[in-house]
């Protein structure tokens, strides 16, 4: 019999690389987002991690040309703060879901509220992230990254199936990263939470973020089948200044603070691409595409296995009714 392929293979990519991919990945890094000016007047749009960097410039963004906020964050107070700025400053509406995105009873929540929404989700931001430099299991036995960048992200498109159906119209944004091609080897399906290889921030942050771009494929297709004027992308935010790693050590936010914050871009320019994508009629109807920026770029091999795909979107079911209890 044969056995089942679960993505853990260099060898299996490294015929399919092609140095015009990395060449466009680098001539990508120097461009600018395009710049979208119509307004988004009494629109929904959802953002999680909206307190601080990108999505707290995404949330202004949005909320300066007339669009009404969920955000969805961690910290009572900052989202507080962040829909009192919101409504004072731009008049729109702003409120906000408290989820910790690494815990699955959070998640639930938050599928439970947006799922009792009367109003249309117009577009959806799956911005929430982090990064660890050690391994960190969550309360519910997972690797945090996964969790966060994939599992989360994943269970509240899923859940939301039916909602999007009925809503017809929602744009859904997943903030990607280039940091996807650190996991050049695929996804390991048998040690998702790396308990059989030594733990590598950057390897479990980019496998965290290839899971969550070869999911979009079988969405795609699930809105596609369905008929429905439902769109996800992902996007590639930039290298810019974020608070991502502040639950790292000393070591690491000292190397961040120095020397990274010095080159990275203002995160109010990822902000412009997201309501480029979010809101501009020259992407309309285009879906499961990674954008670098505002621009399309084509995926590393290991993010357009899509046998792979169906083999992590098949095990993450599993774990949504094994372990998660859905």
């Amino acid at each position: 019999m044969r056995k089942e392929y679960n993505g853990c293979s260099v060898r299996r990519y490294w015929s399919q690389y092609k140095w015009s991919n990395i060449f466009e990945m680098i001539r990508n890094m120097s461009s600018k987002p395009k710049k979208c000016s119509d307004r988004f007047d009494g629109k929904l749009v959802v953002i999680t991690g909206a307190t601080s960097g990108i999505g707290y410039e995404t949330a202004k963004k949005y909320a300066s040309n007339g669009a009404n906020l969920l955000t969805i964050n961690r910290n009572k107070a900052k989202s507080e703060a962040l829909c009192k700025e919101i409504s004072e400053r731009y008049g729109t509406k702003c409120s906000y879901i408290i989820a910790n995105l690494s815990k699955i009873k959070d998640i639930k929540n938050v599928v439970e509220k947006l799922n009792s929404l009367d109003s249309k989700i117009d577009v959806l931001i799956h911005n929430a992230g982090l990064y660890l430099n050690k391994l960190t299991i969550t309360e519910d036995g997972f690797e945090t990254n996964f969790v966060v960048h994939y599992l989360a992200p994943f269970i509240i498109n899923y859940s939301l199936i039916e909602k999007l159906k009925k809503d017809n119209s929602t744009r859904i944004v997943l903030v990607s990263s280039e940091g996807y091609r650190f996991s050049a080897w695929g996804i390991c399906l048998d040690d998702l939470n790396w308990q059989k290889r030594k733990y590598s921030g950057l390897k479990a942050y980019g496998a965290a973020k290839l899971a969550q771009i070869l999911s979009m494929h079988i969405f795609a297709e699930i809105f596609i089948s369905n008929n429905l004027n439902v769109t996800i992308n992902a996007m590639h935010p930039g290298f810019v200044r974020t608070n991502t790693g502040q639950d790292n050590g000393p070591v690491y936010k000292f190397f961040k603070k120095n020397f990274l914050d010095k080159i990275s871009r203002d995160p109010s320019e990822s902000a412009e691409a997201l309501y480029y994508l979010g809101v501009s009629k020259e992407v309309e109807g285009i879906t499961d595409k990674f954008f670098h920026y505002t621009k399309i770029e084509e995926l590393a091999p290991p993010a357009k296995d899509i046998e792979l795909a169906r083999n992590l979107w098949k095990k993450t079911l599993e774990i949504m009714k094994d372990a998660c209890g859905f």
